[in-house]
This record gives structure tokens, C-alpha cells and sequence, in this order.
């Protein structure tokens, strides 16, 4: 879609991931797996979009299908977390979702009343989007529940506790914990492009018009 999102992450049933850099033009939908839909339940669905800088946005496409076994798992020190790493790294743990732009990403399961502190690059931003439960997040203590995202300030590291009691349906603390160096470029946006000016998002829409897009190479799940 000539967008310059690096990848597009969605955490499906056992957190299987689909990640894609679109680069000079991809197109793709995602859709929860045909046995889920078929059987209901609850599954959590996140799509991300990280940005390319200016000279990466005409690159080569590329996919990638992560599934849940082929994350980095990693516990905190009392066993209270569970650390899923997506992408980038961690503590010198890294995770095999490949990006362009310089990121972290993180899947956290907090026990009740656990509470988890990551180092982290200086030079990246940090937020924390809670998928379900309830928490607080920061060495203040700032409460944050399901859907919220909290920003954090300048620092080294990464705070989040689950509290206590949690509701019946959500027994723990689902959080993701993201990252990235920040590019300081222009961006000009229109629906599922980005791009760095006006020009770019006619170019790529003329593209698209003309069906001139890659698609994803391969079927999620199959």
C-alpha cells in the first residue's frame, strides 16, 4: 500500500503473530483463524504499525509468520511475569520479529500482585497498552485497565504490576510493552497510507488504484 509501516502485528489465539514490512507496497487483510470463529471464545487481535524512515520507504516488502512457539519466553526473577519478546530485544534476549526501524516489543502476562521492572534503551520512547486486567504502571504507581495505554517518561527502565484482585474473567495482568527510537521526520497520512509528504500519498494511492501492490505471500495459520 506504498505505507511505510515496518511491520503489523496481530496477537492471535496462542499469540501467533503476523509480521510485515510493507515498504514499497503490500497488501493484506487479517481475519481471526476459521476454527475460532467456528467455535467462539476469546482472542485478542493487535495491529501495529511502525514507521520507515524516509530512506526505507520505497524497500522491498517482506513477511513474516511468527507463531507462539517462536517467541523468546522469558520469566521475571520471581516467576510473577511472563515475558513473550516479538521483536527486538530485550536483556540480551532476541526476539524473531525483524524490523527496520529500531524496536521493542513485548507480550507480558503479570500474575495478581506481581509486579516487573525491564531495562530499557535510553534512547527509545516506552508505553504499555493493557490487552486485559488491571494494573499500575511506573514507579509512581499510575493505574491503568484494559484498553488503556500509558506513556512513560525518560528513563532506563520499564515498571508494571498487576493488582491484586483481577476480574473473573481476565485471572491476570495482559500487557504489551513497546518501544522504538524515535525517527523525528515529516509524515503525511491518508486511511492505510503513510508516507513523508502529500506528493508520496497521491504517488501511492495512484499505485494502489492501479493495482500495483505485492500481497502477502503466504495464509496465516496454514
Amino acid at each position: 500500500m506504498h505505507q511505510d509501516s515496518n511491520g503489523g502485528g496481530g496477537t492471535i489465539q496462542n499469540g501467533d503473530t503476523q509480521w510485515m514490512t510493507a515498504g514499497s507496497g503490500l497488501l493484506h487483510i487479517e481475519a481471526p483463524p476459521e476454527s475460532l470463529v467456528q467455535s467462539g471464545g476469546l482472542f485478542h487481535g493487535l495491529q501495529l504499525w511502525v514507521n520507515l524512515p524516509a530512506r526505507d520507504k520505497m524497500m522491498d516488502p517482506r513477511y513474516q509468520d511468527i507463531r507462539g512457539g517462536n517467541v523468546q519466553l522469558l520469566t521475571s526473577p520471581d516467576g510473577g511475569a511472563l515475558l513473550r519478546v516479538i521483536a527486538g530485544e530485550l536483556d540480551g534476549h532476541q526476539g524473531p520479529g525483524v524490523t527496520h526501524t529500531p524496536i521493542t516489543m513485548i507480550h507480558a502476562t503479570v500474575r495478581p500482585g506481581a509486579e516487573v521492572t525491564l531495562p530499557w534503551r535510553e534512547d527509545f520512547n516506552g508505553l504499555a497498552y493493557v490487552l486485559a486486567g488491571r494494573g499500575t504502571v511506573g514507579t509512581e504507581r499510575r493505574p491503568v485497565h484494559m484498553g488503556q495505554t500509558a506513556v512513560f517518561g525518560a528513563g532506563s527502565s520499564l515498571t508494571v504490576r498487576a493488582d491484586e484482585k483481577q476480574d473473573g474473567h481476565t485471572p491476570d495482568l495482559e500487557v504489551v510493552l513497546l518501544g522504538g527510537q524515535p525517527i523525528r521526520e515529516p509524515m503525511a497520512h491518508y486511511g492505510p497510507f503513510v508516507m513523508n509528504s502529500q506528493a508520496e500519498l497521491q504517488q501511492a494511492f495512484e499505485d494502489f488504484q492501479k493495482g500495483l501492490l505485492g500481497t502477502v505471500p503466504a495464509v496465516h495459520g496454514m
